[in-house]
């Protein structure tokens, strides 16, 4: 008896040990996305272009290089990339180059600008499968729809004054453009959307839409493209297009743009419900630093209507705001700041923190500093991990990838590896400029 009582205690502990193995093995390492980032060679005087990407690990944010990458992002100065729903294709917009390395102007606009289609394969490498070409000048900012039925492309030039004038007047003559395109739901094939609304004077309609001079930015937020235009000297302002998602048409509700009373506009993007205006100009810090944030919701032909409370400081510690995102599901808003590191004597790069409340309020988060949210130098992009838990940004002064842990009980952002923040930046090939973020593993 007392030998059969110690033999069913032996097995219950074999038992609970089966147990607690095979909970521990639940928790094994696994790959929860693909983080790919654009940016050029640093050998590279010509600006060509590469794609490099990383697997995301579920339990600790860490990165590890996919094998296979970097590859040629297809052309030269990649700053966009976007991921259509469903993660299957990858498309690159490549801003081109001139010969000896000169910047692009609108005087002498960058050659050879083009979009590159890519496919995700097995085990996150990256084909190509096509090229396309941009029809203005200067092209440096791109969007998908939610759908992935059209991808848009904002140009710093229109090609021509044709449109310019037809649009805004006959004495203007210079204008920026966005080109539409239309996506094959199979192959993933870019064709050219027409301007049905616009026609030159050969009746054949414009194969793109005018916008104002001197565009910042645009954004697509439900059923309108918003364009940020301005100069420190004119002030900046919005432009509305009325967006048709059935057939891509942008169309033309009023002719005006709407000012915003600042002049040193930066971006304009949409985080959660809300449309956010970022600006360096100054703000109500004390001591004065640049930064601040204008929240909006758009109204009726694509205007924008104020927020009450929805001036919002930046970080001090910080500068150049360029984008924010809002954590998923939650009230955590992240502003990336650029910041001056030419300038040492000036707030450098970093994200701000802030907790949303409604009626609409931003307040930073207790506990984020300059430390705790920082990131490598001159940041080009942040985005939120596909299982919610981390943040990166790809970094064009240093060459890396920083990466944070979320907080998800306060929305505090903390190094990976809870240490230096050395030890959680991943180095590039090169200057990075732009990084997206596929759950599809397979």
């Amino acid at each position: 008896m007392k030998f059969r009582k110690f033999g069913k205690a032996l097995l219950m502990t074999a038992l609970s040990a089966g147990v607690v193995f095979g909970i521990s093995s639940c928790v094994q390492s696994f790959t929860v996305g693909f983080l790919y980032v654009t940016g050029t060679q640093t050998a590279s005087s010509a600006g060509q272009g590469i794609i490099s990407g990383f697997k995301i690990d579920h339990n600790t944010g860490n990165l590890v290089p996919i094998a296979g990458l970097p590859v040629s992002s297809g052309g030269a100065n990649p700053n966009r990339a976007v991921l259509l729903t469903g993660g299957r294709f990858v498309y690159v917009l490549n801003q081109g180059s001139h010969s000896d390395g000169s910047p692009c102007t609108t005087a002498n606009p960058c050659t050879n600008a083009n979009i590159t289609q890519f496919s995700i394969g097995g085990n996150g490498v990256l084909a190509p499968q096509g090229t396309y070409s941009t029809l203005g000048n200067n092209p440096f900012r791109m969007v998908a729809d939610s759908q992935g039925a059209h991808i848009f492309v904002l140009d710093h030039d229109a090609p021509n004054g044709t449109g310019c004038s037809l649009v805004f007047g006959a004495s203007t003559t210079t204008c920026g453009d966005i080109t539409a395109f239309s996506v094959d739901p199979t192959t993933g094939r870019l064709s050219y959307v027409l301007n049905s609304q616009v026609t030159a004077s050969s009746g054949a309609p414009l194969p793109y839409f005018p916008i104002p001079a001197n565009p910042i930015d645009f954004v697509l937020s439900g059923n309108f493209f918003l364009t940020l235009s301005g100069t420190p000297a004119t002030g900046d302002s919005v432009f509305p297009y009325a967006y048709n998602l059935a057939s891509g048409q942008l169309t033309i509700n009023q002719n005006s743009s709407q000012p915003l009373g600042i002049s040193q506009g930066t971006a304009i993007v949409t985080a959660g419900a809300q449309i956010y205006v970022l600006d360096d100009g100054p703000n109500t810090n004390t001591p004065p630093s640049n930064g601040q944030i204008f929240a909006f919701t758009a109204g009726t032909n694509g205007s924008l209507q104020s927020l009450a409370n929805g001036n919002i400081a930046d970080n001090a510690n910080f500068s150049r705001p360029i984008l924010a995102i809002q954590a998923n599901g939650k009230s955590w808003l992240y502003v990336l700041n650029e910041g001056d590191n030419a300038n040492t004597t000036v707030a450098q790069s970093g994200i701000a923190a802030f907790t949303l409340t409604t009626p609409f309020q931003a307040s930073p988060i207790s506990g984020q500093t300059g430390d705790t949210g920082g990131t490598g130098a001159g940041p080009q992009c942040i985005l939120e991990d596909p299982s919610n838990q981390y943040v990166y940004t790809a970094n064009f002064n240093d060459s890396t990838v920083t990466g944070l842990s979320i907080d998800q009980n306060d929305g505090n952002l903390t190094p990976l590896s809870q240490s230096t923040k050395a030890k959680d930046s991943y180095k590039l090939p090169g200057p990075g400029t732009w990084c997206i973020a596929t759950g599809r593993t397979s």
